[in-house]
């Protein structure tokens, strides 16, 4: 099978610890063959939807610390996406607008026959901060508004919470407000640019200490460990890019509950990979554009994140 990566440039990955390049590896190991696109690089021409995309090969032995991991094959070439096996998404965000017109575009694909994962209109559908609220029974109290005194009503009523933007990555804009915090009024007219931005306030959750455990869903059966990542002493986001430490651990008979009832939800979707963010007994986050954590579970536990993933994407695409 030609599987078609989506991906950010391959030089700004770091490779060693890049979910996309251990998916990369996995499926190399299966015999496929690999070639990779922009979200530029994706286009309709005449109603076709294609990519300039670049056959390449990953270089046996290499130092993933270093950039020589893989190397081009052939020139790029303009091919028409339901050409390959199975197109890969894994741009990173900002889900800007210009990743919305690449869902649209995959979407469109599909509609002609190409086999994308996950699929456009399923990434676009599902924004990982509000998707929580299709579960409402499954999450901390949530309140999504862009009213200032709704937000403040809320803070009161639960006297510590967390507020964050619907857009943002890696722990940004995250604010714990406690009770009586002097920075209420500038943090709330910040995040919410006084009034014309929709954000999200959660009851803050104590077990964050304990850490927010990453919880992958692959093909619909949940990984059997999760990656716990700690927060820095005095920090309350656990985030690895905000220095969060990652500790791999089996899932709870909690974290299994939750990741069945996430997988029967979205099931016939189109979501072949689902990353749930857990901290206690609550989901905050379901993230479906490119969940990560395949290297530090596999590397601590010897479970093979990215096999189970190539497994997976083998039966979707037939």
């Amino acid at each position: 099978m030609h599987v078609l990566f989506v991906i950010d440039p391959l030089p700004l990955l770091k490779a060693y610890k890049d979910s996309s390049v251990a998916m990369m590896q996995a499926l190399v190991a299966r015999g496929h063959t690999l070639s990779v696109a922009l979200q530029g690089d994706l286009f309709i021409d005449e109603g076709v939807v294609l990519a300039r995309a670049t056959p390449i090969e990953l270089v046996a032995d290499a130092d993933l610390h270093e950039h020589d991991w893989w190397r081009d094959t052939a020139p790029a070439a303009d091919v028409a996406l339901k050409s390959f096996g199975a197109v890969v998404m894994r741009k990173d965000p900002p889900f800007d607008m210009e990743y919305v017109y690449s869902t649209h575009l995959l979407e469109y694909a599909q509609a002609q026959g190409a086999k994308v994962f996950n699929g456009g209109a399923a990434i676009r559908n599902h924004p990982e901060k509000l998707a929580i609220t299709e579960l409402a029974e499954y999450t901390a109290p949530t309140l999504v508004t862009r009213d200032i005194p709704r937000l403040k009503a809320f803070h009161q009523r639960h006297g510590d919470v967390i507020v964050k933007p619907l857009d943002g990555m890696g722990g940004t804009g995250i604010f714990r407000l406690q009770a009586a915090d002097p920075n209420l009024n500038a943090i709330l007219e910040t995040l919410t640019d006084n009034g014309a931005r929709t954000i999200m306030a959660q009851r803050y959750i104590p077990e964050i200490v304990k850490g927010d455990k990453r919880v992958l869903i692959i093909g619909g059966e949940p990984v059997p460990f999760s990656l716990a990542r700690i927060p820095l002493a005095g920090e309350t986001r656990g985030n690895l890019a905000a220095g969060g430490r990652g500790v791999a651990q089996p899932l709870s008979e909690r974290d299994l509950e939750l990741a069945r009832a996430v997988a029967a939800k979205t099931a016939g979707r189109g979501l072949l990979l689902i990353g749930l963010d857990v901290i206690g007994d609550y989901i905050t986050e379901i993230n479906v554009t490119s969940p990560t954590c395949f290297v530090e579970i596999t590397e601590q536990t010897g479970f093979n994140v990215a096999d189970m993933f190539a497994h997976a994407l083998e039966r979707a695409a037939g």
